[in-house]
């Protein structure tokens, strides 16, 4: 491939609440911009499925479990694509793939509009401040309605969303769409609609498009003032106008230009390409921060520059059969084949053996990349989130928010042979996806897998069966249960030891405290010791020991959350004390003033979607009712009502299978989560009943 000029290129994501299309959307870009020569569907009966789905699993079960990455031309602009999942259960996949885009195409279905997924994708793209295209799919469907979606753009999502093309009739009439930047009609001949036919409006549509266009215009005028004239003064605004205020106002994420389509249909997906040309950043227009580790982390603006020394991040691995394959994404700088790199996370050298370019699962061998690419890398060795470069800069690059589990297995090799393969498989897990966890319960021995849901650790079970031969057994679902502390509670504890020799001595003093439950932090130390009455050199071990302790609560075993821990009084002896003296006093100190701080137990609430003909609504509240959900709200739409609702994770085992009895097959929903919250009473004091039962048992 040519090198390509900086500002001629885009790194997109297209990211969607499942079942939106987005893998079928990302066929047809790569079908129409030469890089695939047929189109296969995701659930196609030619069994080749969607070429972005490369993994059997994906094609097998129809949906997206990893994100891929490809590459396209469109006219002179090269375009790297990324097609992310759309469940909730593979949200770090959508999560790191938007920490190194430039910008993304959020999916909508036009029948089921903003749905619960597309709140979360959309959270997760004003996180890492990407600006975005919205796309109404699906126009071909039976209750197809862009005007709809486009309010709900607006109105669930906050978007200031304006229609730039707009649909020419609807469901089984679907024909085509009107751009009402150029006012013209748009139709997609052809055997896979590649021919793009130009007309006038149809005369019954202009008083519709004219009002459509009146919109566009008015949503323009407030980011430019001649346009804002000449709206006013009731002038035509002509297409040369209006194209460079709604980028302007795209990348400053003012506004949400929104396309409609049926990517199904082959029509209105090239008018989207020439959207993302149009409107979507190149690498030069975005703003990218690292952090300077020589000058105490102070944030360096970074230039899309081949000219500046490398600066690039691992955003994602894969291990495939010639070993680990590192994405990454080149920020600054230029890498060449056989360069010397610096993982500056582990501070090892080593040298790119090979370059490559994704296209989906197969790879194009380069020579070298630069500025704005996507590429990856064989045989590095490093963790998702490292930060590399040629060692003439300091820098490391933010890291990407991951969600924490909510889901525990408890998972054994069936065989004793296949431990080997089973250690190998969970090793490689852990390194490629951060939500994937691993750990022992020393109590009763056995390896337990966290993940973000039943889908989640299950695609993963599935995959130890298949890429490493080894049959697995699961214990039951459980759930990441917390602790926390409700009120205030002092403590004083002095440890004493006297052995021959020198003892142990060490006095701790404070309190503990909760901190507010939305706080997302474990736990917090506070240093609040005057006098020297604990030398300084002590305290990082009473931090230790706190922090230790609270890892496992008292009632029932679980670590302690949203913990604050303020030491502001002890005593040492200046023989007997020691670091060891001092942690252990802290850890005994938890252990025996913990019960009064009140302690409670909390489970993760889930947020639920769930979508079923309006015949069922009361079937289904009852269900929800049944589970000790709540229910948020209800929406009747198209004969079809949606129940959103927050329901205890521990209460949703099973769920999908009496949702479809209870709708005779018809009920879909789709959960994610969404707080922590205490558990009633009745059902902790039978949890904390059970887990002092085991404990006497272990002990015994």
């Amino acid at each position: 491939m040519e090198p390509v000029d900086l500002g001629k290129i885009r790194n997109i994501g297209i990211s969607a609440h499942i079942d939106s299309g987005k893998t079928t959307l990302s066929e047809r870009i790569l079908f129409y911009t030469g890089r695939i020569h047929a189109i296969h569907e995701v659930r196609g009966k030619d069994g080749v499925g969607a070429k972005m789905d490369s993994m059997d699993l994906e094609r097998e079960k129809g949906i997206t479990i990893q994100s891929a990455a490809t590459y396209c031309v469109w006219g002179d602009y090269n375009i790297n694509l990324i097609d992310t999942p759309g469940h909730v259960d593979f949200t770090v996949e959508v999560e790191r793939a938007l920490r190194v885009l430039d910008g993304a195409v959020l999916v909508l279905c036009s029948v089921s509009g903003v749905q619960s997924q597309s709140i979360t994708v959309d959270r997760q793209m004003r996180r890492y401040s990407v600006p975005r295209l919205a796309f109404i799919n699906k126009m071909d469907r039976a209750g197809a309605n862009a005007e709809k979606v486009v309010q709900q753009l607006r109105e669930k999502l906050g978007h200031n969303a304006v229609m730039v093309t707009m649909p020419i009739g609807r469901e089984s009439d679907f024909a085509g769409v009107i751009d009402l930047v150029v006012m013209k009609a748009l139709y997609y001949d052809g055997e896979a609609g590649e021919v793009i036919r130009k007309e006038d409006i149809p005369a019954e549509l202009m008083a519709e498009a004219k009002k459509n266009r009146d919109r566009l215009v008015e949503a323009c005028s407030d980011f430019d003032d001649k346009i804002a004239e000449k709206f006013l003064g009731g002038e035509e605004v002509s297409a040369e106008e209006l194209m460079p205020v709604i980028r302007r106002a795209t990348l400053a994420l003012k506004l949400t230009p929104v396309f409609v389509g049926s990517a199904y249909k082959n029509k209105g997906v090239q008018t989207l390409l020439d959207g993302v040309i149009s409107f979507l950043p190149s690498p030069l227009e975005t703003k990218i921060e690292a952090l300077d580790q020589d000058n105490n982390e102070a944030k360096v603006e970074l230039k899309s520059d081949p000219k500046q020394p490398l600066v690039m991040l691992a955003f994602k691995l894969e291990d495939g059969k010639y070993g680990q394959l590192t994405y990454m994404r080149i920020y600054e700088g230029t890498v060449n084949k056989g360069d010397t790199i610096i993982n500056m996370t582990t501070g090892k050298k080593l040298k790119v053996p090979r370059l490559v370019r994704m296209h989906s699962s197969e790879m194009n061998e380069i020579d070298s990349a630069k500025a704005g690419d996507i590429v990856a890398l064989f045989g590095v060795d490093c963790a998702s989130g490292d930060t590399f470069t040629d060692g003439k800069r300091n820098l490391t690059m933010t890291s990407m928010f991951v969600p924490n589990p909510v889901i525990e297995l408890a998972v054994a090799p069936k065989e004793k042979t296949g431990q080997v393969h089973f250690s190998k498989a969970l090793n490689r897990f852990t390194k490629e996806d951060p939500t994937f966890q691993v750990y022992r319960d020393e109590e009763s021995g056995e390896t337990i897998i966290k993940g973000m849901g039943e889908l989640h650790l299950e695609i993963y079970i599935e995959r130890i069966k298949r890429e490493y031969n080894c049959e697995v057994t699961v214990g039951k679902p459980k759930v990441a249960f917390r602790e926390a502390l409700t009120e205030k509670a002092e403590f004083n504890y002095t440890h004493k030891k006297q052995t021959g020799g020198s003892g142990q001595f060490g006095r701790v003093a404070g309190y503990f405290e909760p901190m507010a439950l939305d706080s997302e932090r474990g736990y917090e130390f506070i240093d609040e010791v005057v006098g020297g009455v604990i030398p300084r050199e002590y305290i990082p071990a009473c931090d230790k020991g706190f922090k230790e302790q609270f890892a496992t609560g008292q009632l029932i075993g679980q670590p302690v959350v949203n913990a604050r821990v303020v030491l502001n009084d002890g005593s040492y002896h200046a023989v007997d004390s020691s670091e060891m003296a001092f942690k252990t006093a802290a850890m005994t100190a938890v252990r025996e003033f913990y019960s009064k701080a009140k302690p409670v137990v909390l489970e993760p609430i889930m947020k639920v979607e769930i979508s079923a003909p309006d015949e069922f609504q009361g079937v289904v509240i009852g269900q929800i009712n049944q589970r000790r959900g709540v229910i948020m709200g209800t929406d009747n739409d198209n004969n079809y009502v949606v129940v959103t609702s927050e329901v205890p994770l521990s209460e949703m085992f099973g769920y999908s299978t009496d949702l479809r009895s209870a709708t005779q097959g018809k009920g879909e929903f789709s959960m994610e989560f969404a707080k922590y919250s205490q558990i009633p009473k009745l059902i902790q004091e039978e949890m904390v009943k059970e887990y002092q039962k085991k404990r006497a048992e272990g002990n015994a």
